[in-house]
C-alpha cells in the first residue's frame, strides 16, 4: 500500500488515512490511486466492519485536487481525473460498510465530495467545508453538486455552490452538511465512538439498510418500499437474525459474524 494511504484496521474498524499533510491531503493521481485500490478491496473484506476516512495532521482533511499536479495536464488528462475521482468516490458511497468521515480541519471541492460519498459526517471544530470550484473557472465535477443537494436541499446547495462558500463547523451543523462536532482535540475518539456504536449491530443488515437509504431515497415512494421489502428479505435466513433473537431472549448482546 502507498504511503499516501495509511490504513490501520482496529478490531474491525478500518481508519483510512490521506496522508500527504504537506500539501493539505490534496488528491494528487497517486493518492487516488492508492484510495481506489484500498476501496476495491475494503468491498470484498468481511473483517472491516465500519471504515473511518480522515486526514494526516490538523490542519486539512483534503483540500481537494491536487492544483499544481493538475497545472501539467492536457484536457484528455483533466478529464481522466475528473472521472477517477468521480468513480472512486462513487466507490466510497457504494460499500457494504458504513462510511464515516472525519473531518478535520479544510475540506475543500473534492475533499468535501469525498465526505458527501461518505454516510455519516464528523466535523473537528476547527473545520471548514465548501464547494468552492465556482471560484477556480470551474464546477464540482466528483458528485459534489447532485450529494449536495440530496443533503442539504436545493436552495442552500446553490448558494453554497454558486457563492463558492465556505462554511465552518458549527454552520456545516446546521444546514446538516455534517452530522454533529467533535470535542477540541477528540475528532478521531468522536469518530471511533459512532464506529462502535454502529459495529455492534449485524453486518448484513447493516449493509441492507445502507442499501435500501441509498436507493430507496432515489425513487418514488411505492419502488422505495419494494426495495426496503427486497433488502428485508436478504436478512430473514441469516444466522445473525438468529442471533439478534436469541440473544434478545437470553438477555445478552449478541454476536453477530456478518452470515
Amino acid at each position: 500500500m502507498s504511503e499516501v494511504i495509511l490504513s490501520e484496521n482496529r478490531d474491525g474498524v478500518l481508519i483510512v488515512t490521506l496522508n500527504r499533510p504537506e500539501s493539505m491531503n490534496s488528491l494528487s493521481r497517486e493518492l487516488l490511486a492508492a484510495l481506489n485500490k484500498l476501496v476495491t478491496e475494503i468491498s470484498v473484506d468481511k473483517s472491516v466492519r465500519v471504515v473511518v476516512i480522515t486526514g494526516a495532521g490538523e490542519k486539512s482533511f483534503c483540500s481537494g485536487a491536487d492544483l499544481k499536479e493538475r497545472a501539467t495536464m492536457t484536457p484528455l488528462e483533466v478529464k481522466q481525473y475528473i472521472q477517477m475521482i468521480r468513480n472512486t468516490f462513487t466507490m466510497v458511497e457504494n460499500l457494504p460498510q458504513p462510511v464515516i468521515a472525519a473531518v478535520n480541519g479544510f475540506a475543500f471541492g473534492g475533499g468535501t465530495e469525498l465526505a458527501l460519498a461518505s454516510d455519516i459526517r464528523i466535523a473537528a471544530a476547527n473545520a471548514t467545508m465548501g464547494l468552492t470550484e465556482t471560484s477556480l473557472g470551474i464546477i464540482p465535477g466528483a458528485g459534489g453538486t447532485q450529494r449536495l443537494v440530496r443533503l442539504i436541499g436545493k436552495g442552500k446547495a446553490k448558494e453554497m455552490v454558486f457563492t463558492a462558500h465556505r462554511a465552518k463547523a458549527e454552520e456545516a451543523l446546521t444546514i446538516g452538511l455534517v452530522n454533529q462536532i467533535a470535542p477540541a482535540g477528540g475528532l478521531l475518539e468522536a469518530a471511533l465512538t459512532m464506529a462502535e456504536k454502529i459495529k455492534k449491530n449485524a453486518p448484513i443488515a447493516l449493509e441492507m439498510a445502507k442499501y435500501a437509504i441509498n436507493y430507496g431515497s432515489e425513487v418514488d415512494l411505492g419502488t422505495g418500499l419494494a426495495i426496503e421489502s427486497n433488502c428485508y428479505a436478504v436478512t430473514i435466513p441469516t444466522k445473525d437474525r438468529i442471533e439478534g433473537l436469541t440473544a434478545f431472549r437470553e438477555k445478552r448482546a449478541p454476536v453477530y459474524t456478518g452470515e
